[in-house]
């Protein structure tokens, strides 16, 4: 079965022009690549622009390349992918909601600051998560130029503490890879995402 989960990051790449990054609105099932339904996306596309390309496409199993469309905020898959799943995912990964406090460290135009943050994570893994947060002072999105956050994550056992260097950041969403993370937590993250 091949699930693309809500909020993960996609990557159009189109002719002459760079990577268009997608997020995915909501999670989407098929039991091929090539019998997947439309992707609701959030895109910057206005009504009635049509974009082919190769897109990058991330599920649960792991990532792949594929011709796909992109029309009016759903993005379709128009051809096979020319291997199945050719990038495994290395790490086991759990999706949920987990509530989420921590502070953001930003790095802008503006200078060097800190801001608070609260939200939950939505996909775990031993290497890294997608965070959902808001900034303390309630903007729908999250401040331009995180570049690392430090996390208090409630997860089933416990509070889990983590420094996260940024991989990518759309609207209220973070995916990040793990700096450090508490070796007591990493113990039981590794147990938890195994199912364990």
């Amino acid at each position: 079965m091949i699930t693309v989960p809500a909020g993960s990051s996609l990557t159009l790449r189109c002719p002459d022009t760079q990577g268009i990054v997608l997020v995915s609105l909501e999670e989407v099932r098929a039991p091929f690549i090539s019998d997947l339904p439309p992707i609701p996306v959030l895109s910057l596309d206005g009504p009635g622009v049509r974009r082919i390309g190769v897109l990058e496409l991330v599920t649960g199993s792991g990532v792949t390349w594929v011709e796909a469309e992109l029309r009016n905020d759903l993005l379709t898959v128009i051809g096979d992918a020319p291997t199945d799943v050719v990038q495994r995912r290395t790490a086991a990964r759990r999706t949920g909601t987990y509530p989420t406090t921590g502070t953001a460290q930003i790095e802008n135009a503006e200078g060097r600051r800190l801001v608070p943050l609260n939200g939950h994570v939505e996909d775990i893994s031993t290497a890294g998560l997608l965070l959902r947060a808001r900034a303390d002072d309630n903007l729908p999105s999250l401040p331009y130029g995180i570049e690392r956050t430090l996390l208090h994550v409630m997860m089933p056992w416990g509070e889990l503490t983590a420094t996260v260097a940024t991989v990518d950041q759309r609207a209220d969403l973070l995916r990040g890879t793990y700096e450090w993370i508490d070796p007591q937590a990493a113990e039981e993250l590794a147990r938890y995402c195994a199912g364990r």
